[in-house]
């Protein structure tokens, strides 16, 4: 028989992945979420502990606000800069890096000291997390290819109402009982305890050097996950996409505005919710602790209906403009709504629903923002794309602690309704964006034209 009489192989389609690569797939999806978990641990002690920390070190709410705001200072420099990074260097390490970073930044404020070195150590925890959210997405979706990216996706978010749903609780006991100083030394035992897990089972993905619209598994190994894939497209090494003509496409700004608005309620949320409850709306300690439960609980719920929404309707053919704009931009709008019409409400539990839905609903944006931008981005620059957004959003964090802090020094509680307005026209604004700028199917193709 000559090579002439052998029929030529027909293609089979993508082989399925082995089940060695999906245990170790969804192994680093829990790792992961285990990691947004303690980083947004970190995040609440400042707002779980408020009263106690503005007692004991004597600060002005305006002070407090600053002290709180200081955690970004640094936040969207290293959010972008290390993005960046993660097109060139493991996200592996540098997930490894960033907590054993944030862990030893608390060590001197579980210690002791005052104002200086709460502003310090918020400071450089702020500069070690701020990557920690975009690279963990990057890290966790490329064990994944496009149509199955919205449940994991919406896991890495889901850390994030899990961490302050444990938090909340755990944090508030110690706090009352062993003392603020002692939460803070807690989350950084966590965040050690972590870093010794993930150095054995952490890596990448087959999908981590991939053009969404190419991918294909091949099943060998490449040393950067379980297996390769084939690579073209506008990821390729043929044509290297300039990040300015990835940020300057109406989806990345779309995305980045929409959820601009989401990390504004967060930043409220963690900073100054329970102030909000206690000094505001009368609540008791235990009462606020439960409504912000419901608050976080509500925003998990949402996000993982979100991923099984979007996914069913991308399996259905609908695109993600509709799919991920549409959605996530529709949960901000009724959030808005909730938002504008809390300071109008008479006290009592239409105060309590209006609040959850108007804090709860926006959550998802973080989402639907990163899934939405890994799919406009080409390969080799997503760690990038991902990181300069999270850069942009964060400067909330900066922004709205500081201008809360102001407005409940200078009208007392009656501050914190102005800041529910405002809060309310920031998620107008947002959703907006994502309605009408998203849409990742027009804007990848004009890239890789």
């Amino acid at each position: 028989m000559t090579d002439t009489d052998v029929a030529p192989a027909v293609p089979a389609g993508p082989p399925k992945a082995p089940s060695r690569t999906r245990r170790r797939a969804w192994t680093v999806t829990v790792l992961l979420v285990a990691l947004m978990m303690i980083n947004f641990a970190d995040k609440s002690v400042l707002g779980l502990a408020a009263k106690e920390i503005r007692q004991d070190l004597g600060l002005s709410a305006s002070a407090f606000g600053l002290a709180s705001s200081a955690f970004f200072l640094l936040f969207s420099i290293s959010g972008a800069a290390v993005g960046l990074l993660a097109d060139r260097i493991r996200p592996k390490w540098l997930l490894l890096a960033m907590a054993v970073l944030w862990s030893v930044s608390q060590a001197p404020l579980a210690v002791g000291g005052g104002l200086a070195v709460l502003i310090t150590s918020r400071v450089l925890l702020g500069a070690a997390e701020g990557p920690a959210f975009p690279v963990a997405q990057q890290a966790t979706l490329s064990w994944f290819p496009n149509h199955r990216r919205n449940l994991p996706g919406a896991l890495i978010v889901l850390g994030i109402t899990l961490g302050v749903l444990v938090a909340a609780p755990v944090l508030t006991w110690v706090i009352q009982h062993h003392g603020w100083r002692s939460a803070v030394a807690a989350v950084a035992l966590a965040g050690v305890v972590w870093a010794l897990v993930w150095i054995p089972f952490g890596g990448e993905g087959p999908y981590a050097s991939a053009s969404d619209t190419t991918a294909t598994p091949t099943g060998s190994g490449d040393g950067r996950g379980e297996g390769a894939v084939a690579e073209s497209g506008p990821g390729s090494a043929r044509h290297r996409t300039p990040y300015r003509r990835i940020l300057s496409t109406p989806t990345w700004i779309g995305a980045t505005a929409a959820y601009f608005g989401t990390y504004w309620v967060i930043a409220f949320a963690l900073v100054w919710l329970p102030s909000y409850l206690q000094d505001a709306l009368g609540y008791t300690s235990a009462g606020s602790t439960r409504v912000l439960m419901l608050v976080w609980g509500l925003g998990g719920v949402v996000v993982l209906g979100q991923a099984g929404l979007t996914g069913w309707l991308l399996r259905r053919g609908t695109a993600s403009r509709w799919a991920r704009g549409g959605v996530g931009g529709v949960l901000l709008l009724i959030g808005a709504a909730a938002c504008l019409s809390l300071p109008l409400a008479p006290a009592g539990a239409t105060t309590a629903v209006l609040l959850v839905a108007g804090f709860g609903l926006a959550g998802a944006m973080s989402s639907v923002a990163v899934t939405t931008v890994t799919e406009l981005a080409p390969a080799d620059r997503r760690g990038g794309a991902l990181g300069i957004m999270n850069a942009v959003v964060t400067t909330a964090g900066l922004i709205a602690p500081t201008l809360i802090g102001h407005l409940v020094d200078t009208h007392g509680a009656d501050g914190y309704q102005y800041a529910v307005l405002i809060t309310g026209v920031v998620l107008l604004l947002s959703a907006a964006a994502a309605l009408t700028l998203i849409d990742p199917d027009r804007d990848a193709r004009r890239l890789s034209a």
